[in-house]
């Protein structure tokens, strides 16, 4: 035991300090902005020297970004963001985070840029208007001829600018969003606009020379010694970093957490409503058996949620509702197909449509549609084969399915006696003699009692009469 506390204090000496790490990969949803900002809360409740984000993101949507980037400004603790590992990238809203954060650091090969923001909708934001350096002012319209007369080339310089003016509202917001980010710690605003407004993009290498980040850093261990001794500015106060000694912990997602980014993927809430649909079809189909009722409300509001948080266009969630409609009164109205084909495709273009937002991480795979899709199209012909071969069997229940059946005797009998049809034994009689175990064919019912013949009498009186 002494030994063993020796070797604990060796580890970590008792002046060490502490750190907390936090992994920020993947899309950047509502799920990920939570954890986030639950763990920048823990680490100033904790009283932690420093926090690290280790970043790998192709971007995300923009109040989640948003609530990140305040949770950074707002944090008593030192941020420090580092993409890693090599190959990893901090995109689009990724580069925001980076340019919030007190240290920006990233790993050898890695990359970031491309801030250009995408709208809702799903369309290309409109080429941006024309930097104030590159407008020309206004001037008299007989010297503007001659300038004109003499410079023709100059007319591109003085191009209206495009788009709509909620899209130039937007884009001009991230600009100015962006280059305060910037501003804030001394780094190159001018690259910021222009990974806005060009969607420009750097290396690590270029970043660090183009002062856009602070260190390039091969691991965690160099970039504690990098930033070693480094003053920064933590809400207007000096902070000197200190990491000779520092114990960084990991801290994971909760199991919460883990579980709403899941749902918020769109292939599983697309999953979430067919399953929470077709719970409730059943559960009409079969009342009273609770289990797919239950299973069915509960996908619903799983999958109610996950559009809450998810990109949606609405447009191809109303095709997806109008292709379950159709399949589902595929069910109820044979059409032998029509119908449920026609669901299928509503099905299809509408989940290709309603998850189509251009966000990184946001898209549906066209694959996942269409092999979906078939799986459904074989499920419906299975059906559609299915009804056609019902309704070529007949009636199974009632005097229809009666008439015609093959009946057992259970005794010999003369005129009256009682034989053994699907299950039940009937009163029965009949013109002939009738032996017990004899196989007979019902031909009329009366009542509850049948009227039955010889079954290979009657074969055998078909064969004579046809030589």
């Amino acid at each position: 035991m002494l030994f063993a506390g020796m070797l604990t204090v060796a580890a970590f000496p008792a002046n060490a300090g502490t750190g907390v790490q936090l992994e920020l990969n993947g899309p950047l949803g509502v799920a990920t902005a939570d954890y986030i900002v639950a763990g920048i809360e823990d680490a100033e409740k904790r009283d932690a020297d420093l926090i690290i984000i280790r970043m790998d993101t192709p971007g995300g949507l923009v109040e989640p970004t948003r609530d990140i980037i305040q949770a950074i400004l707002g944090s008593e603790v030192p941020v420090i963001t580092y993409v890693s590992p090599g190959g990893a990238r901090a995109a689009s809203a990724g580069t925001y985070i980076l340019l919030a954060s007190h240290i920006a650091a990233m790993a050898p090969t890695t990359h970031l840029g491309a801030a250009t923001p995408v709208s809702l909708s799903g369309e290309d934001t409109p080429s941006p208007p024309l930097p104030l350096d590159r407008r020309v002012p206004e001037v008299d319209n007989d010297a503007q001829d001659e300038d004109t007369a003499d410079k023709p080339g100059d007319s591109d310089d003085q191009a209206e600018p495009t788009g709509s003016a909620m899209e130039r509202k937007v884009l001009n917001d991230a600009i100015a969003y962006i280059r305060s980010l910037a501003d804030t710690y001394g780094r190159n605003a001018d690259w910021a606009e222009a990974a806005v407004r060009d969607a420009a993009t750097l290396t690590a290498a270029e970043a660090l020379e183009q002062n856009v980040i602070d260190i390039v850093a091969a691991s965690r261990a160099d970039l504690l010694s990098e930033i070693d001794g480094r003053e920064v500015q933590v809400n207007n106060r000096t902070v000197t970093l200190k990491t000779e000694s520092l114990v960084i912990e990991t801290v994971e997602p909760s199991w919460r957490i883990k579980i709403l980014s899941m749902i918020a993927n769109p292939q599983i809430a697309l999953l979430l409503m067919l399953v929470g649909v077709y719970g409730l079809v059943f559960e009409g189909w079969n009342p009273g058996a609770i289990v797919p009722g239950v299973v069915g409300v509960v996908c619903l509001l799983l999958a109610a949620y996950a559009l809450q948080v998810l990109p949606v266009n609405y447009a191809g969630l109303a095709l997806i509702v109008v292709g379950l409609v159709l399949i589902i009164a595929e069910a109820f109205v044979p059409s032998f197909g029509a119908l449920g084909l026609g669901g299928i495709v509503a099905f299809m273009f509408g989940s290709i449509m309603m998850f189509d937002s251009g966000i990184p991480g946001f898209g549906i795979s066209t694959t996942f549609v269409v092999t979906f899709s078939t799986i459904m199209g074989l499920v419906l012909l299975w059906l559609a084969s299915f009804i056609v071969k019902l309704q070529r069997r007949g009636a199974v229940s009632g005097k229809a399915s009666i008439i015609g059946g093959t009946a057992v005797a259970l005794e010999a009998f003369t005129h009256t006696g009682m034989v053994w049809l699907e299950g039940e034994s009937w009163q029965a009689e009949s013109s002939v003699p009738i032996q017990k175990d004899q196989e007979l064919r019902v031909t009329a019912l009366d009542g509850l009692t049948l009227h039955v013949e010889p079954l290979r009498a009657s074969a055998m009186t078909e064969s004579q009469s046809y030589p």
